[in-house]
């Protein structure tokens, strides 16, 4: 490989693990996203010249955002406009800085989670909230966000340019809130690091399972906010990331390919995350105010600590409990698995069959991936054959493909 082709590919990978806060800083240090996007890239065009001449900088990251920034500057400067943006500029630092003294004693230096804050303000359609965030903080494209939410991406990109129009419009500060504005954004938050959690331990495509370092980025931001709000729901979703981050090195094969979670092997679990996630869940439990993420935590505490003997009761009973905090398809549907291991295949088929019938989840491939593999083990080949078939339709993800065309094949083998 070149010295330049390998430049590439270092740059393509600093782009995809510190894109996010890259945007983040310049967005706080210009006042505009449209400006910030335009400066980011290119700082990291600006990149391949310099460092193929110069090579890579000990800070790459803090590099970009300098560069950035005085592109945009520059670029202002050729527009005629400079002198009236200096000010404007300087205002908004000065007025960031004091807001950021006010809170010093909470000791939060963060870029990444000042912005999902102000991407998650209240005067924000929720709706908005989330994808924008996922988009400008974490990095992910309009495609990926579109494909979670189960529209087009033309939709979801006019969504995204609502969000930052409104953001300009309202002069919504890009800072943390003070302590008692918290709690109106938490829900916004909380949404947006498990949906990042969630592309990072389960892709939704491209070649790989994992992207550990959307995983990790997560479990850091949560870790952030629960010292700025202890609740028990803070502390449930960071539970329950660490619980599902144990069993990491277990999820795939030297091949990248999907094992299951009753075929891994357990000595790969990483227990220190086992034992802090339990603890967590402990805690949050104690305080009887249960909500969506801590009854899922202490669902995954019962996998990650049950030796392999699951109680199956207690899946239930926390599944039966979630969805009448949070009813959703989605939640059915790991019940009736649940259901499945403890009644037997055609008691959680029965109920999947519902769900089929409502169509909530046609759509959506693990519902069909399901559904095969309990049929498979009624022994009704023809019928689980036709389901994983609907799966592969749907799936976008490399290691899923595999995994439900070697299903498929193994099947029509019998």
């Amino acid at each position: 490989m070149s010295a330049t082709a390998s430049l590439k590919q270092q740059l393509s990978l600093l782009y995809k693990d510190h894109s996010g806060k890259v945007l983040a800083t310049l967005v706080r240090l210009l006042g505009d996203f449209d400006l910030a996007e335009e400066a980011m890239h290119e700082a990291f065009s600006v990149a391949l010249d310099t460092w193929d001449k110069q090579g890579m900088p000990a800070n790459p990251t803090a590099w970009l955002i300098s560069t950035g920034r005085f592109k945009a500057i520059d670029n202002l400067r050729r527009k005629k406009r400079f002198a009236e943006f200096e000010n404007d500029l300087q205002r908004q630092i000065d007025e960031l800085e004091a807001h950021n003294l006010a809170l010093s004693q909470q000791d939060i230096e963060d870029d990444q989670l000042r912005m999902i804050f102000t991407c998650c303000h209240p005067a924000i359609d929720p709706q908005i909230q989330i994808p924008l965030t996922l988009r400008e903080v974490c990095g992910l494209s309009t495609e990926e966000i579109a494909s979670a939410f189960l529209v087009s991406p033309s939709t979801m990109a006019q969504r995204i340019v609502r969000g930052k129009n409104k953001i300009q419009q309202a002069k919504i500060p890009y800072a943390i809130p003070d302590v008692s504005e918290l709690p109106d954004r938490l829900d916004g938050v909380l949404a947006v690091i498990y949906l990042v959690f969630n592309e990072g331990y389960s892709a939704s495509a491209g070649e790989a399972l994992l992207r550990v370092e959307l995983s990790m980025e997560a479990i850091r931001l949560a870790r952030l906010v629960l010292t700025l709000l202890p609740d028990s729901e803070v502390m449930g979703l960071l539970a329950l990331m660490l619980l599902h981050e144990s069993r990491r090195n277990a999820r795939v094969d030297a091949d990248g390919n999907i094992i299951l979670l009753e075929d891994q092997d357990r000595s790969l679990w990483q227990q220190e995350y086992i034992t802090e996630g339990d603890a967590l869940v402990r805690q949050a439990l104690a305080t009887r105010r249960l909500g969506a993420y801590s009854l899922q935590a202490a669902i995954a505490a019962v996998h990650a600590t049950s030796n392999g003997n699951t109680d199956w009761d207690q899946v239930i009973a926390l599944y039966s409990v979630l969805l009448q905090v949070e009813p959703s398809p989605v939640i059915e549907l790991n019940r009736a698995v649940a259901i499945a291991m403890r009644d037997g295949p055609q008691a959680g088929l029965t109920i999947m069959d519902h769900l089929v019938e409502r169509g909530e989840l046609q759509n959506y491939h693990k519902l069909h991936s399901t559904r095969g593999e309990l049929l498979h083990r009624l022994g009704n080949t023809n019928a689980a054959i036709l389901a994983f078939k609907q799966a592969l339709s749907l799936v976008k993800q490399l290691p899923e493909q595999r995994f439900l065309e070697q299903k498929l094949t193994q099947l029509k083998s019998q």
